[in-house]
């Protein structure tokens, strides 16, 4: 799915490294179930339909490489958070293909440079091609659905003799890149993101990050069974609900504040997210906004 070109193959566009980038995540693709949420190799389908039946999801692996996982978005991430300082910069002509190097592409999305990390790399970058996704979401137009793979190709430049990477080359989705650019179309995350070690756990900060804010500090609240639909995970509903009682009682997640919620008359419990900082000065989960800029110097600490 890749090609290897020689080094002397010139890249018109390389995106650089840069410690303090913005970090944006597309909307839409943050609590729809898009990714598989576990490291081991994913073949099951997600069928999601939301509950009035007006969003539905349909993604399906090839049993060569698995799904694209949630640690494969961190790419996506990095290539929303590229093309996004190039709106806010007044770039004429963005492209849907980014050249880069890997180097700058892993201290970017916080991971160490190297040579596992490039094998690791490029079988997100397989991943992320041969995974196919259909939905309705933006399937204006009289279409009744949009079918993407999330990458359309990439590439590798590499030294005369294939020693050595050079560059790469991503090219991203019409309907990724349609996102990225239309307005409203991303959100800032913190860079300690990268630091979430757990799939359940990224999955949550990202639904926290997009709902969280608003509603007189009293954040969003979700039923646990709806909160298993959206996730599109695999394993039992029970073993889903084991698991996110254990995270909201670890209460780990940068930004958002986890609260377990048993309303009277309802056999299921909620989950409420709230913004740290939206929580009162002397609360134990409050947390002072710290510039993003320093949030980067952290996270690469």
């Amino acid at each position: 799915m890749s090609e290897a070109r020689p080094a002397h193959t010139q890249f018109d566009l390389f995106i650089p490294f840069v410690t303090d980038l913005p970090l944006r995540d597309q909307r839409e693709t943050m609590e729809r179930p898009f990714f598989s949420l576990a490291k081991r190799k994913r073949l099951k389908p997600i069928d999601y339909r939301s509950p009035d039946g007006s969003i539905w999801v349909h993604v399906e692996a090839v049993p060569s490489y698995g799904m694209a996982t949630i640690w494969d978005a961190d790419i996506l991430i990095w290539a929303a958070s590229a093309l996004t300082e190039r709106k806010n910069s007044r770039v004429n002509d963005i492209p849907r293909t980014l050249h880069f190097h890997p180097y700058d592409l892993l201290r970017t999305i916080r991971r160490r440079p190297g040579g596992r990390e490039y094998d690791l790399l490029r079988g997100s970058l397989q991943r992320l091609q041969s995974t196919t996704i259909s939905t309705n979401i933006r399937a204006h137009n009289n279409r009744k659905k949009r079918q993407f793979s999330w990458l359309e190709s990439w590439s590798e430049i590499t030294s005369e003799d294939g020693q050595k990477v050079r560059g790469m080359s991503l090219t991203i989705s019409d309907w990724l890149y349609e996102g990225i650019l239309m307005d409203g179309g991303v959100l800032a995350i913190d860079p300690a993101y990268f630091a979430i070690r757990g799939g359940r756990e990224r999955w949550l900060y990202r639904v926290g990050r997009k709902h969280a804010g608003g509603n007189d500090g009293l954040g969003f609240a979700i039923s646990l069974p709806s909160l298993f639909e959206k996730a599109g995970a695999e394993g039992t509903y029970r073993r889903f609900k084991h698991e996110i009682k254990q995270i909201a009682e670890r209460n780990e997640l940068p930004e958002v504040f986890l609260v377990w919620e048993q309303r009277d008359g309802h056999a299921e419990p909620d989950l409420r997210m709230i913004r740290r900082s939206a929580l009162s000065f002397d609360h134990p989960g409050y947390e002072i906004p710290i510039p993003r800029t320093r949030r980067a110097e952290l996270a690469c600490s």
